[in-house]
C-alpha cells in the first residue's frame, strides 16, 4: 500500500511512526520498579580493550570487590543535617541512607515527600575494603560522628566528621554540606589499605514518566556513556572521568571533584542494573551532589555538572534550545508563557523551511489531475509514465521531494523540544494559567492534549493532499486521534508546545493557501482577458 504515497505522506508516515515509537515506548515500558535487594554478583568474563578512557571487562578478577555482598542493611541514624530544601540523614555506616527533598514541588501525586536516596543497594559514601575480613569488621562496627544534629541557614556550610576505628586502622570522614545540596568529602586512612566509595543507587520516584534511569560516567573530551537499568553487562572501568552520576527523570546523585587518576568501575547487580563505585586511596577528596537536576544550581556549584543533564540522541540540539527557554524566562518569569514565546521564535526560525515545504505540496495539489492523467496514459510503460511526470514536475516548478528535505531538518528540533520538556525539573510546581498549576504533569481535565488534537486535525484537513486511495485518507485521519491519546498522559508543557506549534502551523498554511488562491483567481482573470481579446 505504501508504494501509493506520495513521497511526502510517505516520510509524514514515517515521521509519525518514528515520534510514536519514541514517545510510545516510554508510556508502555516504563522503567522497572525495584525487585528486592540491589544484590550484584560477578560478571562472567573475558578479556577486552579500551575505547579511550574505558575498559569493559567480562571476566573475574581476584582484585575487584565481591559486590555480591552489598545487601540492604537496617541502620540508625547518626547525623542529621536539616536545610530550607532538604533533610539529609547519615548512618552509623557513614553513609548516606536519606535525603528527602522538603519543597512542596517535588511531592508525589499522593502529598508525599521525595525521597532521593534508594532504599535498596549500596549508598552514598559507602566504603568496601578489598581485605575481606577488615571489610566484615566495618560492616559491624559503627561509627562515631562530632555532631548529631546540623541546621544550615540559606547560604551556610557545617563540616562533619566521622570516624571509625577498626583493627589496626582509622577511618575518618570529614565531610562539608551546603545548603544548596553539595558537599566537600575528604576520606582519610590511618594505613594504607585498598577500597571503594560507592555512588549509590538512582533515585526510585517511581510515578515519574522515564525515558532512561541508571548511570552515567562523563569523562575524558566530553565522553558520556550511560548505563540504562536492566541492560547493563559486564565491568566497565574508566579512569579521566569528570563526574559518575546515578539518576532519573528530574535528580541525581553525583560524585565529581576527584583526581583524574581515579579508577570508576561500574557494573551489574542481578536485576542488570548498574552500580557506580571509585578506588579510592589513603587521603581521597572529592565532591558531591544529591537533588534536582537544576540548570542554574548545578552551574553554580561547578559547570561541569551541567553535563548531568541528558537529552539523549539530540543533546546537540536540546542543549541550547533549553538555555534560550532558560533566557526567555528570565524576562517572562512564567514558564508556560516561556514555552508559548519559545516555540514563537522556533516558528520565525524554522519558517523558511516550513514555507517552502508547504508551496511545494500546493504546486503537486495544483498539477495532481494532470499528473494523474498522464499515470493514466503510460500505465502500460512504465519508463515512459515516470518520464513524463518528472517533465510535468519540472514544467511546473514542482519538486517532488520539495517537502521532504524541510520536513526531515525539522526531526531534530521536534525530538530535542520533547527531551528538553520532558526532562526540565524547573517546569516542577510550575503554574501556567487557569486549571494547569504544574507544567510537569498531565493536564488533569485533558484540555490540552483535546485541543492538540482538535488543531492537528484542522491543520490536517486543510493542508494540501492528494489522496488516490480511500484507506490512505482514513490512515491520516486517524492521526490525530493517536497522537491525542498519547498526549493524555505527557507534561503538560510538553503539550502546550505543539498546541502552539499547530496554531502557528495552521496559520502559515492558511496563508499560504490564501496566497495560492490568490494566484489562481489571477490567473483565471487573465485567461478570461485573452479570451475576450481573442474574439474582439
Amino acid at each position: 500500500m505504501l508504494e501509493k504515497f506520495t513521497p511526502n505522506q510517505r516520510l509524514l508516515v514515517a515521521v509519525a511512526l518514528s515520534f510514536l515509537f519514541f514517545i510510545g515506548y516510554t508510556t508502555i515500558f516504563p522503567p522497572k520498579a525495584p525487585n528486592g535487594d540491589n544484590n550484584v554478583t560477578e560478571p562472567m568474563v573475558k578479556e577486552t580493550a579500551a575505547v579511550q578512557s574505558t575498559t569493559t571487562i567480562e571476566a573475574n578478577e581476584t582484585n575487584s570487590p565481591a559486590i555480591s555482598d552489598i545487601k540492604t542493611v537496617t541502620t540508625d541514624t547518626l547525623t542529621t543535617i536539616s536545610a530550607k530544601e532538604f533533610t539529609l540523614k547519615i548512618d552509623t555506616l557513614g553513609r548516606i541512607s536519606s535525603f528527602i527533598l522538603s519543597n512542596k514541588k517535588h511531592n508525589g501525586k499522593d502529598g508525599s515527600l521525595s525521597e532521593i536516596i534508594s532504599s535498596a543497594g549500596a549508598k552514598p559514601l559507602q566504603i568496601r575494603f578489598a581485605d575481606e575480613a577488615l571489610n566484615e569488621a566495618a560492616s559491624k562496627t559503627p561509627y562515631t560522628t562530632n555532631t548529631t544534629n546540623i541546621a544550615l541557614g540559606e547560604n551556610g556550610k557545617s563540616t562533619v566528621v566521622l570516624s571509625q576505628n577498626l583493627p589496626e586502622l582509622t577511618v575518618t570522614k570529614t565531610l562539608t554540606f551546603y545548603a544548596d545540596g553539595h558537599y566537600d568529602a575528604k576520606v582519610s586512612l590511618s594505613n594504607e589499605k585498598r577500597y571503594f566509595l560507592y555512588l549509590g543507587q538512582h533515585p526510585q520516584i517511581i510515578e515519574q514518566m522515564m525515558t532512561v534511569v541508571g548511570s552515567m560516567v562523563y569523562s575524558g573530551d566530553k565522553l558520556t556513556t550511560i548505563f540504562e537499568d536492566g541492560d547493563v553487562e559486564g565491568r566497565s572501568l574508566f579512569t579521566d572521568a569528570h563526574f559518575v552520576s546515578a539518576f532519573d527523570q528530574y535528580y541525581a546523585t553525583i560524585i565529581y571533584g576527584f583526581d583524574k587518576s581515579t579508577q570508576v568501575t561500574v557494573e551489574r547487580d542481578t536485576n542488570s542494573n548498574a552500580v557506580t563505585y571509585l578506588e579510592g586511596n589513603a587521603n581521597f577528596t572529592f565532591n558531591g551532589y544529591i537533588g534536582p537536576k537544576e540548570y542554574k544550581t548545578l552551574e553554580s556549584i561547578n559547570p561541569v555538572l551541567v553535563n548531568a543533564i541528558e537529552y539523549g540522541w539530540f543533546t546537540f540540539v536540546a542543549a541550547p534550545i533549553f538555555k534560550i527557554l532558560m533566557w526567555i524566562h528570565g524576562m517572562v518569569g512564567n514558564w508556560g508563557w516561556s514555552i508559548v514565546a519559545l516555540t514563537i521564535l522556533i516558528r520565525i526560525f524554522l519558517y523558511p523551511l516550513t514555507y517552502k515545504g508547504m508551496v511545494s505540496m500546493q504546486k503537486i495539489k495544483e498539477i495532481a489531475p494532470r499528473i494523474k492523467e498522464v499515470q493514466e496514459k503510460y500505465k502500460g510503460d512504465p519508463a515512459r509514465m515516470n518520464a513524463a511526470v518528472m517533465e510535468m514536475y519540472k514544467k511546473h516548478g514542482a519538486n517532488p521531494l520539495g517537502g521532504c528535505l524541510p520536513l526531515i531538518l525539522q526531526i531534530p528540533v521536534f525530538f530535542a523540544i520533547y527531551r528538553v520538556l520532558l526532562n526540565a525539573v524547573e517546569l516542577q510546581g510550575a503554574e501556567w494559567i487557569m486549571w494547569i498549576h504544574d507544567l510537569s504533569r498531565m493536564d488533569p481535565y485533558y484540555i490540552m492534549p483535546i485541543l492538540m488534537g482538535a488543531t492537528m486535525y484542522y491543520q490536517q484537513k486543510i493542508t494540501p493532499s492528494n489522496f488516490t486511495d480511500p484507506l490512505q485518507e482514513k490512515i491520516f485521519k486517524f492521526l490525530p486521534i493517536i497522537f491525542t491519546f498519547f498526549f493524555v498522559t505527557f507534561p503538560s508543557g510538553l503539550v502546550l508546545y505543539w498546541f502552539v506549534n499547530n496554531l502557528f502551523s495552521i496559520a502559515q498554511q492558511f496563508m499560504v493557501n490564501k496566497q495560492f488562491e490568490a494566484a489562481r483567481l489571477a490567473r483565471h482573470e487573465a485567461h478570461l482577458v485573452e479570451k475576450h481579446h481573442e474574439k474582439d
